[in-house]
Parts: structure tokens; sequence; C-alpha cells
């Protein structure tokens, strides 16, 4: 029987418990619920946020709450084989995932808002729907800023609210009537019901973005996409 976890009723240690857990719940089950949801397009709005980041041969690249791993193709075809991509998760069966996908790849387990990583290291940064998910957002951002050398970039994709108000009634319907439903064909209906009620709780663009100027990014700017149901926020260290 599926466990019922609220995480996005949750704040600080109890939140990272509850989404960790929820995660190692349906980290099997996530790549055929994650194309479903999308449409199959997320791979195509990754592609956009790492051309934001003009990536080089021979760079190092981080993805943050990397989950089963589908930034790390994109960012290593940027970098090449002289370059280097690292992935990092805090959810152990998600990166077993990710390992059985992509192999020998570089990835570790640790917590976004405490990087387990020397400060300037990577070129990028890259988070998948992942900042919704940690504790504390203004932390996460400082931390990505911390890792990034002088002149690094972030893009970080996640859920939003349509601003056009008709489509954000469609969007709520179908977020958390479908989606919920969508979870329960698969056994996961919390997991799913999950995604629409964190999207709710979720900061702004604009609170994103000065929470992003805050951790000390400039030239912040974000791009909407799927009718303004996903946002692309990017920034980049001095």
């Amino acid at each position: 029987m599926e466990q019922t976890v609220q995480p996005w009723n949750k704040e600080g240690q109890e939140k990272r418990q509850a989404v960790q857990s929820m995660f190692a719940q349906i980290a099997g089950k996530y790549d055929r619920l994650n194309a479903v949801m999308s449409l199959s397009l997320h791979h195509k709005w990754r592609q956009r946020a790492v051309e934001l980041l003009q990536l080089q041969p021979g760079q190092k690249a981080l993805d943050v709450c990397c989950g089963t791993g589908d930034f790390l193709p994109p960012l290593n075809d940027k970098v090449g084989p002289s370059g280097l991509v690292t992935g990092i998760d805090f959810c152990l069966p998600m990166l077993s995932q990710a390992k059985d996908k992509f192999g020998t790849r570089r990835l570790s387990l640790g917590d976004a808002c405490a990087l387990p990583v020397q400060s300037e290291k990577f070129d990028a940064v890259t988070a998948g729907w992942g900042i919704r998910n940690v504790p504390d957002i203004d932390t996460a951002h400082r931390e990505i800023f911390r890792v990034l050398n002088h002149g690094g970039r972030f893009a970080s994709i996640d859920m939003s609210k349509p601003r056009n108000p008709i489509l954000r009634v469609v969007s709520n319907f179908v977020t958390r009537r479908l989606l919920p439903l969508l979870g329960s064909v698969f056994g996961q209906k919390s997991a799913y019901t999950y995604l629409p009620e964190s999207t709710q709780k979720f900061k702004s663009r604009l609170e994103l973005v000065d929470s992003m100027e805050r951790a000390g990014f400039v030239d912040v700017k974000y791009h909407d996409l799927f009718f303004g149901q996903i946002c692309i926020h990017f920034g980049r260290k001095p």
C-alpha cells in the first residue's frame, strides 16, 4: 500500500525528509510519469536551459537535484570528453536510476542546501524541478552561487503559474484533478498530488528573481514555456 506523505504542508527538516521519502517511493516510475505529464517535452526544455549556459568544451557543469539524470546528457554534449559533468541528489533511489541509465558518470549523494562541493568549482549549474523541493530556497541559491566560478551561469527549470487568468484556471484543473488521477493509475496518487500543491506554495517568478539576486546573481532573467506552466530562471555570478 502506498504510504501517505504530505510534504507540501511541511517546512525545514520535516520537508526534507518527507520529499526524500516521496521520491524514494516513485523513483522506479518517475521517468514514465515525467514523460506523460510533460508530453515528452521536458527534454526540449532542458536543452533550451543548457543553451542559455553557453558551455564550452572542457568546462565543468553541475546538476543539482539531478534525480534520474536527464540533464546530464545535454550538459555532457556541451562540455565534451575533456569536460566534467557531476550530478548531485539527496535521494539514493533516484541516483540509482541515474546510474542505471548513464553508467559511470559522476554522481554524488548530497543536499542542495549544503552542497558537498568546494567553492568556485563549476562553470555552470542546472536544476530541473528541484528548487521547489528544497527546504530553504534562499540557502540553495546561495550554495549554487558559492560553487560557481566567477562568470559562471545558473539555469533552473520549474513549475509556475500561468499569468493569463484563463490559462491559470485550466492549469489548476489539470494539475489538481488530473495529475493525482494519473498518479493513482501508477499507484502514486499522493506523490502526484504533491506537484500541484507544491506549485501553489512555490515562489512566484519575481520572488525567485529576488532570491537569486540576494544570493549574488546578476543579469537574472526568466523565460516562460508551455503557456506559462513552466519557467526557466537564469542568472550569472559576476
